[in-house]
């Protein structure tokens, strides 16, 4: 069992950074990002293989997020530049720890073994 501890969420203007950060108990094969907004499904941001070799992220975030993880410390970060009032959500970090994950995978939810509790992003106008 891994457990993912979120934070670094807030509020933000627009234009503004923000850099989440999840921490898992155990060993990953890799992580991701998702968000959700109420009455929506929760979408893909980015994820990235234990190796760092794959990453991939949502064509609305490309060039403004950066996915990092620190394999030493098993965490995971989602720095996030340039946030638009769109990027509002509660972001959800989660982890796979059994099998393998090609790059185009990274984007699937049912992929991932394990969620954390979410943090909220809000991003003012």
């Amino acid at each position: 069992q891994v457990q993912l501890v979120e934070s670094g969420g807030g509020l933000v203007q627009t234009g503004g950074s923000l850099r989440l950060s999840c921490a898992a108990s155990g060993r990953t094969l890799a992580m991701g990002w998702f968000r959700q907004v109420p009455g929506k499904e929760r979408e893909f941001v980015a994820g990235m293989t234990w190796s760092g070799l794959s990453t991939n992220y949502a064509d609305s975030v490309k060039g403004r997020f950066t996915i990092s993880r620190d394999n030493a410390r098993n965490t995971v970060s989602l720095q996030m530049n340039s946030l638009k009032p769109e990027d509002t959500a509660v972001y959800f970090c989660a982890a796979k720890s059994r099998g393998l994950i090609g790059t185009k995978s990274l984007a699937v939810g049912a992929q991932y073994d394990y969620w954390g509790q979410g943090t909220q992003v809000t991003v003012s106008s």
